[in-house]
């Protein structure tokens, strides 16, 4: 039973639950009236392709993202081998990238007109034919690249806590360093790497950019044609609906896969339990590599090339306004949800209740909603809002009676808000953590309470967290382009939204620019993940 202090908290939590529930009633809603003509064109020209591809998808990059990941992290955590220590964070640096930046330097290298192609045909000539590109592998193989860091860095931790005692353990009872990998260390790591690859799964099934690139039907996709081609939001919001469908029984079946995290209660390990030696050496090292290489080096490399021959150029006036407003967005976004998380954190400490909890929970779901779900649904809520509030309103005080809240930036930071929660809630929740209440309660016996006890206390100890959560929205947002695209006020374009006119357009190397200027802004929270995750005693 919460305590009259503590019910204080629950109007808080029950405001930023409330803010999730939105999208979501509006999804459901706007099934009360079907458009049967718009649906009738969907079903006989597109819906069966949606849903194949979107199958399609789940099952490749589910695949391959769980092969490469837990085989990387296998052997940068538990193996010992030429370039091993740099690999082990190397491996991290494609999380820098966004999916839709590796898309198009994909095809912008192996396309038919691209370098790769090209040189080919000069060595072997012309008649020498390559798979196309532009393909539903294409798609796979480009996911794969930017989305196996979720899988590498959970399994990664997860082997590393294990200790040296399960191994060992395997090891005496005569089991070889593979059966040891099947029988002992993967099953306790499933939960993990179940996490990962739902993760993964997820953001493949949320991306715009990517998909568009390649010509690869999404509904994602899907949403966005219909909004603009067919001028539905209604039957958007109807798409949108289905596309969560999918998110919710893909965690679902996580849930329900990977079973209960169990919290290991050995010492991890200090070094890596095998040398490898000769040719698995040499495999080892040429496998980790390789994935570097062609997830990062190869990119950034090609950005720097088409940079120097014709991105450098666009360095003007309008660069610095796409510079502006994305910096604006970002910080703007990260201040909101920061202070957001702030406060779901403290309600949970301060009513340590199942209500409570699962309130916060619910909070936090946003970011399992895809920036197109939530972007069509919001703009459908706040269509009504204008066409029943605003406009009466605006009219009868004598305005223009004109809707100000659709396509406003309130509403994309909104989206932004609903969508990254999470993203600012874990730091700042392990930050408070930290707190032991012990000292607050110190501070109040000194007559210290009230907004003294959070800027004199708090509030200095909650800075990192803070600043950690900050930079991780920040950079999220910059990232995030299908929510900025369908939201976005007009002539408000960002660096994201930049790429993808680009890119459209088929001008691989006008669309460098932005797109390095993302990818250097990327790997600040990607150092600062480096930094955080599994430590190495002596290492």
């Amino acid at each position: 039973m919460a305590l009259p202090a503590q019910r204080r908290w629950y109007p808080i939590a029950l405001f930023f639950a409330a803010l999730v529930f939105l999208p979501i009633s509006v999804l459901l809603l706007s099934w009360h009236s079907v458009d049967a003509q718009i649906w009738g064109h969907l079903w006989d020209t597109q819906m069966l392709r949606l849903i194949s591809n979107t199958l399609i998808l789940i099952v490749g990059v589910g695949i391959g993202v769980t092969l490469l990941g837990v085989s990387l992290a296998w052997l940068t955590s538990l193996c010992e081998f030429p370039g091993r220590r740099w690999l082990d964070w190397a491996l991290m640096l494609p999380f820098a990238i966004p999916a839709y930046v590796l898309a198009f330097v994909f095809v912008g290298l192996l396309d038919y007109a691209g370098p790769v192609q090209s040189l080919m045909r000069e060595w072997f000539g012309s008649g020498i034919q390559f798979p196309r590109v532009r393909s539903t592998g294409g798609v796979i193989t480009v996911f794969i690249l930017v989305f196996y860091p979720y899988v590498y860095l959970l399994a990664r931790t997860a082997f590393l806590a294990q200790g040296k005692g399960f191994m060992e353990a395997a090891r005496v009872l005569g089991l070889s360093p593979w059966q040891a990998f099947w029988r002992v260390a993967l099953p306790v790591a499933r939960p993990a790497i179940g996490a990962g690859v739902a993760l993964a799964l997820m953001e493949s099934l949320a991306d715009f950019g990517a998909v568009s690139v390649f010509n690869f039907d999404t509904f994602t996709t899907a949403i966005y044609k219909t909004w603009y081609g067919f001028f539905s939001l209604s039957s958007a919001t109807q798409l949108a609906s289905l596309l969560l469908l999918f998110v919710a029984v893909l965690l679902f079946a996580e849930q329900r896969a990977r079973g209960a995290i169990r919290p290991s209660s050995e010492r991890p390990r200090g070094k890596a339990l095998y040398n490898l030696r000769g040719w698995k050496a040499v495999l080892a090292s040429t496998w980790c590599g390789l994935v570097f290489l062609c997830a990062f080096v190869i990119p950034v490399l090609q950005l720097l090339v088409w940079f120097w021959q014709r991105g450098r150029f666009d360095l003007d006036e309008r660069y610095t306004a796409l510079i502006t407003h994305t910096l604006y967005l970002g910080l703007m976004a990260a201040a909101l949800t920061v202070a957001a998380a702030l406060l779901l954190a403290f309600a949970k400490r301060m009513t340590p209740t199942r209500r409570m909890r699962a309130l916060v929970g619910f909070a936090n779901l946003g970011y399992a909603l895809p920036g197109s779900v939530l972007a069509v649904a919001i703009m459908l809520a706040f269509s009504y809002l204008d066409e029943h509030a605003v406009i009466p309103l605006s009219t009868w005080l004598g305005g223009a009676g004109r809707p100000i809240l659709l396509g406003s930036l309130s509403a994309l930071l909104l989206t932004y808000v609903i969508r990254f929660m999470a993203v600012a809630h874990g730091p700042m929740e392990g930050a408070l953590a930290r707190i032991k209440p012990s000292l607050p309660e110190a501070s109040r016996s000194l007559g210290i309470g009230g907004m003294a006890l959070f800027r004199r206390v708090y509030l200095p100890l909650l800075l990192p967290g803070s600043l950690s959560a900050a930079l991780l929205v920040f950079v999220d947002v910059l990232k995030e382009m299908p929510a900025t695209l369908l939201m976005r006020p007009f002539g408000w374009d960002t660096l994201a939204i930049r790429i993808f006119e680009m890119t459209s357009e088929g001008e691989w190397a006008r669309a460098s620019l932005p797109a390095l200027t993302l990818v250097v802004v990327g790997l600040l929270p990607v150092i600062l993940l480096i930094r955080r995750s599994a430590y190495r005693p002596g290492h």
